[in-house]
């Protein structure tokens, strides 16, 4: 009997031990740690992009003057020109038939000019010499002024001959690039037609034009200083073109309105930003995005690994009193890389967000493990720099 009491006595010192060991581990097993990140002020500067189209600075359309069959052909598309080099020849037999007429016209004017002038000189003398009258005189001063007369329009004849006969030579207007040339050697032209020779643009300089709406508008200007729309674009910084390849253009451009106001039929207002093109790189016609830089003083940056997404909303999960955690949703705006999300409303400065917590229910009691927030936000500066 008091073998039998001895042995309970052990069983239940043994259980006793095993339930508080369990008890422990089980605690233990629990309370689990998290990295957590304590939200600090910082300035920011995010990236807004924009779908672009690329136009050169001056784009012109090379239509004949005069018509006629395409004679010659001396640039290729996409030559680079320069200004007043020779780009096609027109073929048309009837202006050079029209010079060959016009200088056959002044040589009559000029013959009969020369005798009326002699009749003239033939007068003069006799109606001094009351030989004949003074009505035969000027007669004959009127006979010349008529013929002079005739002489000026032969020779205006001529120059608008020589002038057509000039029209069949084309010549480039600006310095730039050759377009497409949809005409071939022998096509027959017109002056009339619609349709152009070939485009010739000049990128020294390119426009990049893009379009927001009402709302993007009054965003996109509310980050800016200044009172009217132009001294907010004066004081904006530089912007980007990042081409259709993914590659960043070196050159920084500047922005400037286009439309000058809210287009009643699209909803939007155009803006565009000059870029200088002096190697070439920018086509006409191309197409590009406009990143443009905003700065943001005071933001509160979280890494996206800290926010979670439900029914189209945004949360994190707060540190609060006792190492509790409680899910709390928060109103954002993402930076150009994707990794960290600009937190404009829910949390404040001084909170404490975990950073992996995307299975934790709320309530759920952590062990805190303060993360290296100058590690962290080192690898945004660098990802955010276009």
């Amino acid at each position: 009997m008091i073998k039998n009491k001895f042995v309970l006595l052990i069983s239940v010192i043994l259980l006793s031990c095993g339930d508080k060991k369990t008890k422990t581990k089980d605690k233990d097993k629990t309370i689990q740690s998290y990295q957590v990140l304590t939200l600090a002020p910082k300035q920011v500067t995010v990236y807004n992009d924009f779908p672009a189209s690329v136009q050169g600075q001056n784009v012109v359309e090379i239509k004949p003057m005069v018509s006629g069959y395409l004679q010659d052909i001396y640039v290729s598309e996409g030559a680079t020109v320069t200004k007043g080099q020779l780009l096609f020849r027109i073929k048309n037999p009837q202006y050079e038939q029209d010079i060959v007429t016009a200088k056959g016209a002044i040589k009559i004017a000029e013959a009969n000019v020369n005798t009326a002038r002699m009749n003239v000189e033939k007068a003069r003398p006799l109606v001094e010499q009351e030989i004949v009258s003074k009505y035969q005189l000027s007669s004959a001063q009127y006979a010349l002024q008529s013929e002079q007369a005739a002489l000026s329009q032969a020779k205006a004849t001529l120059a608008n001959a020589m002038t057509n006969q000039g029209y069949t030579y084309i010549r480039s207007p600006q310095s730039g690039t050759i377009g497409l040339i949809p005409f071939k050697i022998g096509a027959l032209v017109s002056s009339t037609s619609t349709e152009s020779l070939t485009t010739l643009s000049n990128t020294t300089n390119v426009f990049a034009y893009f379009s927001l709406n009402e709302k993007q508008v009054m965003d996109f200007l509310a980050n800016m200083q200044g009172t009217t729309t132009s001294e907010k674009l004066k004081n904006m910084p530089l912007v980007t073109l990042v081409m259709a390849d993914g590659t960043v253009y070196p050159e920084k451009g500047r922005l400037e309105t286009a439309s000058g106001g809210i287009d009643t039929s699209t909803g939007t207002a155009t803006f565009k930003a000059t870029f200088s093109n002096k190697l070439g790189l920018i086509q006409n016609g191309a197409s590009a995005t406009i990143r443009i830089p905003v700065n943001m003083e005071n933001s509160l940056l979280v890494p996206q690994i800290a926010i979670y997404q439900m029914q189209d909303k945004s949360f994190v999960y707060k540190l609060t009193k006792g190492n509790m955690v409680m899910s709390t949703a928060v109103t954002t705006s993402p930076t150009d890389d994707g990794n960290f999300v600009v937190v404009k409303d829910g949390v404040n400065a001084g909170d404490k967000l975990v950073l992996n917590g995307l299975n934790i229910s709320d309530s759920t009691v952590i062990k805190p493990m303060p993360a290296n927030s100058a590690t962290i936000y080192r690898a945004m500066k660098t990802k955010s720099n276009p």
